[in-house]
């Protein structure tokens, strides 16, 4: 692996041809912070499948990615002398060191759930009037919901044990049931949000990702239909004209691949 040294020498080389990229590329002179937004995200998502595809080299490349973003805010930042890419790097070593006490300081923590404790206790001493405060509006649902229940976790309001949670869940269940029995479309999008929150919130105690899970399935799903459309395809058949039955044993087929 690379030195320390060489690492610093591979940052500031980014560094330099962001600041050439800035004043001689027109494309690059162009960006703002707004039009970069988008571009992130979308960089973001590519380097969250190249994690779940457990594709290293994909990862380390997205990562390269993601980082020319940070450099790239940075340096827009930095002509307005807003900031500059080191008060960006000093900016979280001080959260770090102000967040981990028991690192930099003399607390004592027993183990990890105390470390998310009073790393909430921590952020409401800075400032923060709610301990969800910090959850992005445009976070997508599913992340959403997954990261305000590890938020309330974090200051102790949550069930005992898992068995209460899927208690929940059963319970969330039948009010949906229902209502989809009493045909009230708002209230069973309603108590279907519940059902989906309260299974999130079991996937927590069971330390599952409901995000990478979800994934995880739409990817098989994917793998298996296009198996699907390729049988059809080698037969010169539609699918529209092909029955279930049919499509059922090409399916079953790709389940054991």
């Amino acid at each position: 692996m690379n030195t320390r040294e060489d690492q610093l020498k591979a940052f500031d080389r980014l560094l330099t041809i962001m600041d050439e990229l800035r004043t001689q590329c027109p494309w690059d002179k162009k960006q703002t912070m707004e039009s970069l937004r988008h571009l992130t995200i979308e960089e973001t998502y590519e380097l969250g499948d190249a994690i779940l595809d457990k594709d290293l080299e994909e990862v380390k490349k997205e990562l390269g990615d993601v980082l020319l973003h940070i450099v790239f805010y940075s340096k827009i930042g930095s002509e307005t002398n807003d900031f500059d890419i080191a008060d960006v790097c000093n900016g979280i070593c001080e959260k770090l060191i102000s967040r981990h006490p028991h690192i930099y300081s003399d607390v004592v923590v027993a183990d990890e759930d105390e470390v998310k404790r009073n790393w909430e206790s921590l952020k409401l001493k800075e400032g923060k009037t709610s301990v969800l405060g910090g959850v992005p509006k445009s976070l997508p649902a599913l992340v959403k919901a997954s990261r305000i229940q590890e938020k309330v976790s974090g200051v102790g309001f949550d069930w005992e044990e898992p068995h209460q949670v899927w208690d929940k869940v059963e319970e969330e269940l039948q009010e949906f049931k229902d209502e989809v029995n009493a045909g009230n479309q708002d209230a069973m999008e309603s108590e279907f949000g519940d059902v989906l929150f309260s299974m999130v919130n079991y996937a927590r105690f069971l330390k599952i990702s409901p995000e990478n899970a979800l994934e995880r399935t739409n990817k098989k799903f994917i793998k298996r239909f296009q198996y699907l459309e390729g049988k059809a395809k080698l037969l010169n058949k539609n699918l529209k004209d092909m029955s279930l039955a049919d499509m059922d044993v090409f399916w079953e087929e790709a389940k054991k691949l």
